[in-house]
């Protein structure tokens, strides 16, 4: 089959396509015959192999699987003993843990899940990672309508995903964005946008009563007199350093959190198939609509990886495999 492969970490110029054995899907696990994958913040992490805590995971001089990428949209090819959800032919999203740019990959069952019947596998390629995330945030922030949401980061692939939920939920919401992307934060439901070259959203002190946080460009304690007392800074994503990366704000919001009148809240999505099964039914009733910025086919995946390090997407990029 063919793949986008990693030999070493680096830029997009390490990226190549090559012939590469198909997977099999071992007990439990279904084989995708992937038609779309998106381009996600991971795979960009993993292909540079920074922050250098990555390596950990992934493998320390060079990556242990060549082939990257999580967010997958196709239909079932095959399928290992003992899987009952799914058959031949069956038309799927999931969230693989890497392999995803490929014209297959192998994923366990409990991390695949029915493709939303109103969209096509592009659109659905744009969801695992991406909208996963954005829901199991604004469950671990305890969102509750009519509560004031600020996501800092909302043009974004999360980001996107976010405002829609927390619109689904019953929240008033506002997005952080540059000011030429005020429009399409707007068009996904927003009811207040700042651009962040112009205002300051840490200036408005007690406002929200959560934040979610995908850009971290502000220190913690500014980001943190953004919300009410009681409110929830949900921290995902994010700058760093070359080491830890965003890890670093991470453990230090957990130290803080007990000391202060906010909870600091740092978010680990985990791959979930019954999160993608909510999310494809809040896409079949109109809640959610994915956004796809542009299309490249797979032997353009350097090229994808290029834009989305760029920062002008509007949504998601996604490779076409067929």
């Amino acid at each position: 089959m063919r793949a986008v492969v990693l030999p070493r970490y680096g830029g997009p110029e390490r990226l190549a396509l090559a012939e590469v054995e198909t997977p099999r899907p071992a007990p439990g696990e279904v084989l995708i015959r992937v038609e779309a994958v998106g381009v996600s913040a991971g795979d960009v992490l993993v292909m540079r192999g920074e922050p250098h805590l990555v390596r950990l995971a992934f493998g320390l001089r060079r990556p242990r699987q060549p082939v990257i990428g999580r967010d997958v949209a196709g239909e079932v090819a095959a399928v290992g003993e003992g899987v009952t959800g799914f058959a031949v032919g069956d038309a799927v999203f999931a969230e693989s843990e890497q392999g995803g740019w490929a014209e297959y990959a192998v994923v366990p069952e409990q991390y695949v899940a029915a493709r939303p019947r109103s969209i096509d596998a592009v659109h659905a390629a744009t969801v695992p990672v991406s909208a996963v995330t954005a829901l199991q945030g604004l469950r671990l922030a305890g969102l509750d309508a009519g509560q004031h949401v600020l996501v800092n980061g909302a043009s974004g692939g999360v980001g996107g995903f976010v405002v829609q939920l927390a619109k689904a939920m019953g929240a008033e919401v506002t997005g952080v964005c540059r000011g030429w992307k005020a429009d399409h934060v707007r068009a996904l439901g927003a009811d207040h946008v700042i651009d962040h070259t112009r205002d300051d959203f840490t200036a408005h002190e007690g406002r929200y009563d959560v934040v979610f946080d995908l850009v971290a460009d502000h220190p913690l304690g500014r980001t943190r007199r953004a919300l009410k007392r009681g409110g929830t800074l949900v921290l995902s994503s994010g700058r760093g350093g070359r080491n830890l990366g965003p890890m670093g704000r991470i453990a230090a919001a957990s130290v803080v959190s007990p000391f202060v009148p906010q909870r600091l809240r740092p978010l680990a999505a985990k791959r979930d198939g019954d999160d993608l099964a909510e999310l494809a039914r809040r896409i079949d009733a109109g809640e959610v609509r994915p956004v796809v910025d542009e299309v490249f086919p797979l032997e353009r995946a350097a090229d994808a990886a290029r834009r989305f390090e760029a920062g002008d997407v509007r949504g998601k990029l996604v490779l076409a495999v067929r």
